[in-house]
């Protein structure tokens, strides 16, 4: 008999008939013999209508009321999940963040776990109970109601399981596990069947949507056994994110490719080379809380230096406005940028243990005239910027390139 924690998203939740479909997995897990703790996400399309709602009483919504509001979309998914299970005999409790209950730092809309108390958990599945939680909230200190953000329901379960030290730790979505690619783009995307923390890690954060990346940084910390599955098909084994020592066998160079059009580029030209320019720019962008990704110098003419980085597409004309503001302080004798860029990325353990995988890379775009703007590597990833309307292309070349659908 295991413990295991089940996550299921908002598509896997999204109508009453989907929520019994919910039940009836709960309770054949049960039946197998396992404690199932089951964390759950507002139904689809629940938390934007929220959040439509908050934005009509305030242009800017007050933090604190906001999250009171965004956690009742998973109360009241979890108050249908235990009704469906008690309506076909199986004993559940549900429990929103708070009364679990689920400790948080003090940043609303986006705090971070700091504790959990397990014990009122473990009574329940002591007596036999299906425990329900409601994912993507908690309380902080002071006694609010917090909530952890967008995707936080993966983390809300990672944490769970990680507290409960839980055999296994189940995300339930609308795909059957993690592919090579979006199979959307490239139809002969292959399901992998385990794939490492770290290139996980390196999918989640380039742009693959399967899981939020700061569930995967947790499973990764607390050595939290992760798998992926689907909730709208019955059986299959999904994709195991395992730990590199699980995985003795010699791995393919590349693994898997993400791609990520969130992206815009920013020039700074012509500005002094001189020891701290980076710093004057970079430093204002973060002040301005606006994340940079890849970043690239180059020397120019006559002891200047042109200077470009990519920043979420969002943040591209308060990134230009800032900049602009700054233009005569940093000596800049040019900024632009482009905001109908997109990020490639190759992903793969076995980049570790294998040469030549960047320039196979290059050499493929090359060929069917796909111009590299901007380039950045990893121990095992390399990603590349790129014009937006290649993006597929681009994807395609390179996942049979590197063989991914054998």
């Amino acid at each position: 008999m295991a413990l295991i924690v089940q996550k299921y998203g908002g598509t896997s939740v999204g109508s009453a008939e989907r929520i019994k479909n919910v039940a009836k997995r709960v309770a054949k897990a049960r039946a197998e013999g396992h404690d199932v703790v089951v964390v759950v996400s507002a139904m689809s399309g629940e938390t934007n209508r929220l959040v439509a709602l908050a934005h009509e009483m305030q242009d800017i919504p007050d933090p604190r009321e906001l999250d009171v509001v965004l956690s009742t979309g998973e109360q009241v998914t979890i108050g249908l999940l235990a009704m469906a299970l008690k309506n076909i005999g199986v004993p559940a409790k549900s429990y929103t963040g708070w009364q679990v209950a689920v400790k948080t730092d003090n940043a609303h809309t986006k705090a971070r776990i700091e504790e959990i108390d397990d014990a009122a958990m473990r009574a329940d599945l002591k007596e036999g109970k299906v425990v329900i939680v409601a994912g993507f909230q908690g309380i902080n200190e002071k006694g609010d109601i917090s909530t952890l953000g967008r995707g936080g329901s993966d983390t809300s379960a990672v944490a769970l399981a990680a507290a409960l030290k839980a055999d296994e730790c189940q995300i339930y979505t609308d795909v059957d596990g993690v592919y090579t690619t979006d199979p959307r783009v490239v139809p002969e995307a292959r399901r992998l069947e385990t794939v490492t923390f770290e290139e996980m890690l390196e999918l989640a954060s380039l742009g693959s949507k399967v899981l939020q990346i700061r569930s995967v940084e947790f499973a990764g910390k607390y050595k939290v056994r992760l798998r992926v599955l689907s909730s709208l098909q019955e059986g299959g084994d999904g994709t195991l994110i395992t730990f590199e020592e699980d995985n003795n066998m010699e791995r393919a160079a590349v693994s898997g490719i993400a791609f990520d059009k969130n992206q815009a580029r920013i020039n700074v030209r012509g500005v002094p080379d001189k020891p701290g320019i980076a710093y004057q720019i970079l430093g204002a962008v973060a002040n301005a809380n606006i994340e940079v990704d890849m970043i690239i110098q180059n020397v120019g003419a006559e002891g200047t230096t042109d200077f470009s980085f990519t920043v979420p597409r969002g943040d591209y004309k308060p990134t230009l406005e800032l900049l602009n503001q700054l233009k005569d302080s940093i000596g800049a004798a040019e900024i632009d940028g482009d905001d109908t860029v997109c990020k490639v990325s190759i992903v793969g353990l076995g980049m570790r243990s294998h040469v030549g995988v960047a320039s196979k890379m290059f050499r493929t775009l090359a060929e069917e005239g796909i111009n590299i703007q901007m380039i950045s590597t990893s121990e095992i990833k390399v990603s590349v910027l790129i014009d937006e309307k290649y993006m597929e292309l681009a994807t395609r070349i390179l996942h049979k390139a590197f063989e991914l659908d054998q």
